[in-house]
């Protein structure tokens, strides 16, 4: 089995792990991504601008390998506030259908102490099944 690691052009290196990994089987494991921009730089410290952030870095890191959000088959997201995310759910819907439109795949949500680069939020890591 070939694996190609998958890095959307222009986006500061990743260090110590890859954006994405792409199986000769077409199946894409993207590491988790954060709400930062592709230079990580955080351009809001909102829990929903760090969402919609996140998820259009996973949609980046589909399309580098061929892709569209439509081939993601699921998504797991880590939360460092339940309270936050229970309370701005409309929003949540409205700035996730910006990215991923009606496009439903499998999800968890997990709520966790806290994320390894400080002003994190959210991160979520996602398969994709390309092709």
């Amino acid at each position: 089995m070939t694996i190609k690691s998958i890095q959307p052009e222009g986006w500061a290196p990743a260090k110590g792990y890859a954006n994405g990994m792409l199986t000769s089987g077409q199946t894409l494991h993207i590491g988790g991504q954060i709400g930062w921009n592709k230079d990580q730089v955080f351009e809001t410290h909102d829990f929903v601008g760090q969402m919609e952030q996140t998820l259009a870095n996973i949609a980046a890191i589909v399309e580098e390998a061929g892709g569209a959000v439509t081939d993601i088959v699921r998504l797991t997201w880590f939360i460092t506030d339940k309270s936050d995310y229970l309370a701005r759910q409309k929003e949540v819907g409205v700035a996730y259908r910006r990215v991923f439109g009606r496009h439903f795949p499998a999800m968890s949500v997990v709520v966790v102490a806290g994320l390894i680069e400080d002003g994190a939020l959210i991160e979520i890591e996602a398969t994709a099944q390309i092709g």
